[in-house]
C-alpha cells in the first residue's frame, strides 16, 4: 500500500525539515517538560509528607532531561525516493494546457 493510500504525505525530496520547524518542535518539548516540573513542584508543596519528597525529586530531575530533549536534533533521514520501486513512486500527471497570455 502506498503512502498516499495510507493518508500520509508523499515525499518527493530528500531534504530535511526546516530549522524553524525543528526549533519550534524542540521549544514545545522544553515547555511541556517545564510545565510538568512546575506541576511536580506545586504538587510537592500540596502533597502529604511521603509523596511531597517524591514530587520534589521529580522537579529536581526534570530540568536536565528537558535540556537534553530540547537540544536533541532530529537526525532521521527521510526515506529516499530512489530507494522505492518505480511502481511505488508518485508520478506526475500530464497537465492540460492553461489558456492565457504572457505579459511582460
Amino acid at each position: 500500500m502506498s503512502n498516499a493510500a495510507q493518508g500520509r504525505p508523499v515525499l518527493i525530496t530528500s531534504a530535511r525539515r526546516s530549522k524553524t520547524l525543528d526549533a519550534d518542535e524542540r521549544n514545545k518539548r522544553y515547555l511541556l517538560t517545564m510545565a510538568v516540573r512546575v506541576a511536580c513542584f506545586t504538587g510537592g508543596v500540596l502533597a502529604p509528607n511521603p509523596w511531597n519528597w517524591v514530587l520534589f525529586v521529580g522537579a529536581a530531575v526534570i530540568p536536565p532531561i528537558a535540556v537534553v530533549l530540547a537540544n536533541a536534533v532530529d537526525r532521521r533521514r527521510p526515506v529516499d525516493v530512489a530507494d522505492s520501486s518505480p511502481s511505488e513512486r508518485p508520478a506526475l500527471g500530464t497537465g492540460g494546457v492553461v489558456p492565457g497570455s504572457v505579459e511582460d
